[in-house]
């Protein structure tokens, strides 16, 4: 199983982005690779659609409104792995804005863990700068 992480700092606080990112159904407010998002299943799965119409199916794992984090699996995409889950986390900073960690652990399928690892730090490193352009603009 590979795993890869990125982390990035931003200025606002823990609460601000915890209120832009913490829903589930909250990526296409922040991140350019998905412009849409679907619920089902009671908030517990998302259809997503990235800009070449390509979709991915994520289910809801755990969900912590307290320690601002949650867990999420795919059930289908186009990327080249299998048993992947994922959790966003939002979180203090020491008193200096708000760190957010994205992490996945996955299988993968037909390509190298090195392949896999750096297409998903790849996804995760865009989707944290666009989070935070997101708190400067």
């Amino acid at each position: 199983m590979a795993n890869t992480m990125a982390t990035i700092e931003i200025s606002a606080s823990p609460d601000q982005v915890w209120k832009l990112i913490g829903g589930f159904n909250s990526l296409p407010d922040w991140l350019p690779y998905i412009p849409s998002s679907e619920l089902s299943e009671g908030g517990r799965v998302r259809r997503l659609e990235n800009p070449d119409g390509d979709v991915i199916i994520e289910r809801l794992v755990s969900f912590n409104e307290k320690e601002r984090h949650y867990t999420y699996s795919i059930m289908q995409a186009p990327f080249p792995v299998t048993n992947y889950e994922s959790t966003i986390h939002v979180r203090e900073n020491g008193g200096k804005g708000t760190l957010v960690e994205w992490s996945g652990h996955f299988t993968p399928v037909g390509v190298s863990d090195d392949e896999a690892i750096k297409l998903f730090h790849g996804i995760y490193s865009d989707g944290l700068e666009a989070l935070k352009k997101a708190f400067q603009a």
